[in-house]
């Protein structure tokens, strides 16, 4: 094994730099892995520009896979030295607290945050909870699978959760990195997809993606528009603009269901009226445990589901988080180690 890696890490709130660090043992329950690739989530802005300086430097990234190359003592034996394994958002559960006692995973209290409360995947090295991991198909490059461990998850789980039904009409606001992957999950799934953005030039775009219709909120007034086919049965909002969230509420049928995927700070204003006088909710949903993570893999292998990605190197990662908060990218780009095959 080297004795050395290279990661990107903060230095400072909100800028990055590389480094070359040394290979760090695995303690009990932790796996190393040689990373291959790291998707860029726009919560990687955040973890950058916000990093506590009490926890620096820290490496950022939550869509990691890789390989094993060492495993710690009383690691389960399901894991094994060359598996290729991924690491989402969260980082592992305890098994110890309340909610993981109700095998509620997801909702652990004790979990480290990747990326953000532990180091993350730009780095060509990553210490990983065993209890966080998430094993690969052999169907899906690297490259692919990285961001369904995040914004795949995030929206598959969300559309489960929606309460709607195949046939059902199902909206998504903002198409970005999270709105590409919930549209082709909406379409797999059996709704009738419609998705929300601004401009006509990702009209498309959307359409590719899975979206029976498009609605640029340039031109019409989305919950106008939407409750002339009836209303939506569900809706997925990937924003974290209060002002647009709050304007599609009306456009809910009864007993419809906003999932709120996208994190803001300022509130969200809601008609009470609204939700009580149809029997309305709004629910937040964050991504979901290692098991579920496997199953949206195997759902996107078996339907076809891919991210749009484009590849930058790691020593790149600076310009990459630029192009994602610029908006440019469609619709995600993935950091590439380079050749792992000796990391180990």
């Amino acid at each position: 094994m080297k004795a050395t890696y290279r990661a990107m890490q903060v230095k400072t709130p909100g800028n990055l730099e590389l480094v070359e660090r040394q290979t760090p043992a695995p303690n009990p329950g932790e796996v190393l892995i040689a990373v291959e690739a790291c998707g860029i989530c726009g919560a990687d802005a955040s973890d950058i520009d916000n990093a506590d300086p009490a926890l620096q430097p820290r490496v950022p990234g939550h869509e990691v896979v890789g390989r094993i190359v060492a495993i710690g003592a009383n690691t389960p034996s399901i894991w094994k030295v060359g598996q290729r394994v991924g690491v989402g958002r969260l980082g592992g559960h305890c098994n110890e607290c309340n909610e993981c006692r109700r095998g509620r995973f997801n909702l652990c209290r004790n979990q480290p945050i990747v990326g953000s409360s532990c180091d993350g995947g730009y780095a060509e090295i990553m210490i990983a909870r065993a209890t966080g991991l998430v094993s690969i198909p052999d169907e899906l490059s690297s490259e692919e699978a990285a961001p369904i461990l995040c914004a795949g998850i995030a929206t598959f789980n969300a559309l489960k959760k929606s309460g709607a039904e195949p046939g059902d009409t199902v909206a998504v606001l903002g198409i970005g990195g999270l709105g590409h992957m919930a549209l082709q999950y909406a379409r797999k799934m059996g709704f009738r997809v419609i998705a929300v953005g601004r401009g006509e030039d990702i009209a498309a775009d959307a359409a590719r993606l899975g979206a029976h219709r498009y609605i640029d909120t340039y031109v019409e007034n989305p919950a106008d528009a939407i409750n002339a086919m009836g209303g939506a049965k569900a809706i997925l909002t990937t924003t974290a603009n209060p002002t647009a969230v709050s304007a599609l509420m009306p456009a809910l049928a009864p007993e419809g269901r906003l999932i709120v995927l996208g994190v803001g700070k300022d509130p969200l204003p809601v008609s009470t009226r609204s939700l009580v006088g149809a029997e309305r909710s709004i629910v937040g949903s964050i991504t979901g445990s290692p098991y579920e993570n496997e199953k949206t893999l195997d759902f996107s292998v078996l339907t076809g589901v891919r991210p749009m990605i484009e590849t930058m190197p790691l020593e790149r990662a600076e310009d990459a988080v630029q192009k994602m908060r610029s908006g440019d990218a469609k619709f995600r780009i993935v950091l590439t180690m380079g050749d792992q095959t000796d990391a180990h």
